[in-house]
């Protein structure tokens, strides 16, 4: 006989499940990303935990960067942390905050080196598309599941790349990001 058990499952990809392994839960939520405020206590938080003396400003721009998820936040913290002890920084404020995060080259949205080349690529070479997930994969030699799992949801949520049914196409507020005049429309 097994034991009453509760089976708690979590996923960012709920379609790859079979409908009959779906429908054997009892209830489905979807998690929301987290805000600013949220994420600040979030790295407020894991700064006790890791013995980092952080200021709240420190707190702040560590958090705008962290792409809304706590994984994120938690691996910045302590890339800050590494930077702050090697130059003799007791405190983490804004400043050292936003030092280290330069030299991992995160920006202040949170976008990573990758992030923007796929940005600069479709702006570059696409005309700013709409352009394919696989002529993309091809010209970042990224796989077309990395580019749509880990880098396109977080640029399509700052409103930095739309899907459309011809392909993918750099917005305004993507080129303004990236400090590149928009064209004009065709």
């Amino acid at each position: 006989d097994l034991p009453k058990f509760t089976l708690i499952g979590a996923t960012t990809r709920l379609g790859s499940l079979s409908n009959p392994l779906r429908n054997r839960f009892g209830a489905i939520h979807r998690l929301e990303f987290y805000d600013e405020d949220e994420m600040k206590k979030i790295i407020h938080r894991s700064g006790k935990i890791l013995g980092i003396a952080l200021e709240d400003s420190g707190a702040h721009e560590i958090a705008v960067s962290s792409r809304k998820t706590p994984r994120v936040g938690n691996r910045i913290i302590k890339r800050v942390r590494d930077y702050a002890q090697i130059n003799d920084h007791a405190m983490i404020d804004s400043a050292i905050a936003r030092n280290a995060l330069d030299m991992m080259d995160v920006d202040k949205l949170g976008l990573e080196p990758t992030d923007r080349y796929i940005l600069e690529t479709i702006i570059k070479k696409f005309n700013g598309g709409p352009v394919g997930i696989s002529t993309i994969a091809a010209a970042t030699s990224e796989e077309i599941e990395t580019i749509e799992d880990v880098y396109e949801p977080f640029l399509i949520q700052l409103g930095f790349l739309t899907r459309t049914p011809r392909g993918r196409m750099v917005t305004e507020h993507g080129y303004a990001h990236m400090g590149i005049p928009m064209p004009p429309q065709k």
